[in-house]
């Protein structure tokens, strides 16, 4: 065999070559296949506190979610919650669009999501945003429901008393504390930061782009929480009412980052990163990257817009083309899609069908009606024969 030394060689260089010309997503995205986990046989308990993941879930992670796995026993089955409610949220958002938010097989190196993610788009940020915000969500409200051994309610405002409790009982009037049980969502932001952004370093455009969206994604969760309290007294008198603090419903931070998909900023980033005075630390110059990675500022890429805030989504290049299959790009098209032909928005089908046309088709369902209770306990339904309209784009 004549100089085997240099067929590897050769192989290696078309190798080098052919990664340095593929777009870069991130090196953090391939967890998204743990939202898998949830399916049978992939996630079951071993044991008390011991989970049995499938080798294919398990290989998506890498070695620091796999060392946060195992210092915190049973946070992997709320990070897997927090994908599937994510992949669930993404998909509802996004039903009636040309991108539905469809997912693939995330074996074989595969992403989640498609190939979609490779392009820094719209698309892309809300996937980024939903996903880190499903962690935070889930993992905080698992604290509180003590599923996860290192982390408990969040108590940090037991010890605050408002000042409107000490005046109410001073007038002799209904007081109100704090108390209960709050969702941990400092717990569960921390642990987002750490778990999603596994990869993340931040020194290319593309990885702020991911920084940015994951930390819009988690501010949602954390700057939505809200206040729920318990009246105490006689006959429902309500003296003292128990307050706490809750998470929002996942459907309201799905709806919230929805409208910041809606009005995403494309941005740029400056030649120098800037970093705050409260961020600037001169006695300490050797911070550590984990914190540095969060320091920069984009701008937007039409300077005469405002720069993104802390919850915009922001995105890098127009969103490609839905309406025609795609297959390096994973894009199914739209051809065969259900579309409304009373609606002019994004389900409407002249918009759903990119000008292609529609066709119609009228078709007979079987359903349950007219359903009554009967004691006890049985629902008794009837077989009902309805006619339905259906569009479909050519």
């Amino acid at each position: 065999m004549k100089c085997p030394w240099l067929f590897v060689f050769t192989v290696l260089c078309l190798r080098c070559e052919a990664a340095g010309n593929k777009p870069r997503r991130g090196r953090g995205s391939m967890w998204w296949g743990i939202a898998k986990a949830g399916e049978p046989n992939n996630l079951s308990p071993i044991s008390p506190g011991v989970l049995y993941m499938d080798p294919a879930v398990h290989a998506t992670l890498r070695r620091k979610q796999r060392r946060l796995a195992r210092e915190n026993p049973g946070v992997l089955a709320a990070v897997a919650k927090g994908a599937s409610m994510a992949v669930a949220e993404c998909q509802h958002q996004f039903k009636y669009r040309r991108w539905n938010c469809s997912t693939r097989n995330f074996l074989r190196g595969k992403n989640l999501f498609g190939k979609i993610v490779d392009r820094g788009c719209r698309e892309t940020a809300f996937i980024y945003a939903i996903t880190s915000a499903g962690v935070a969500h889930a993992v905080a409200r698992a604290c509180a429901e003590g599923s996860i051994e290192s982390c408990t309610c969040d108590y940090s405002h037991i010890d605050r008393v408002p000042h409107r409790t000490r005046a109410a009982a001073a007038a002799n009037v209904r007081v109100w504390k704090w108390g209960g049980c709050s969702d941990n969502i400092g717990f569960g932001f921390r642990f987002s930061r750490e778990f999603v952004d596994t990869g993340e370093r931040g020194k290319t455009l593309r990885e702020k782009m991911n920084l940015h969206n994951n930390e819009a994604g988690r501010a949602h969760v954390q700057t939505e929480m809200r206040q729920e309290c318990k009246c105490h007294g006689m006959s429902g008198s309500c003296t003292v009412k128990t307050c706490w603090m809750r998470l929002p419903s996942f459907r309201s931070v799905g709806d919230a980052l929805k409208d910041r998909f809606d009005g995403a900023s494309r941005v740029m980033v400056p030649n120098v990163d800037l970093e705050t005075p409260a961020q600037r630390n001169d006695a300490a110059p050797h911070r550590s990257p984990r914190r540095d990675r969060y320091r920069f500022q984009l701008r937007p890429h039409n300077p005469d817009h405002k720069s993104p805030g802390v919850k915009d989504l922001v995105y890098l290049e127009s969103s490609p083309g839905f309406c025609e299959k795609n297959p390096r790009l994973g894009i199914p098209g739209t051809h065969g899609r259900a579309c409304n032909d009373t609606s002019i928005g994004v389900d409407g089908c002249d918009l759903m069908c990119c000008g292609r046309g529609y066709r119609t088709e009228t078709m007979f369902v079987v359903e349950r009606c007219n359903c009554t209770f009967h004691w006890c306990c049985e629902v008794k339904c009837k077989l009902c024969r309805t006619e339905k309209v259906v569009h479909t784009c050519l």
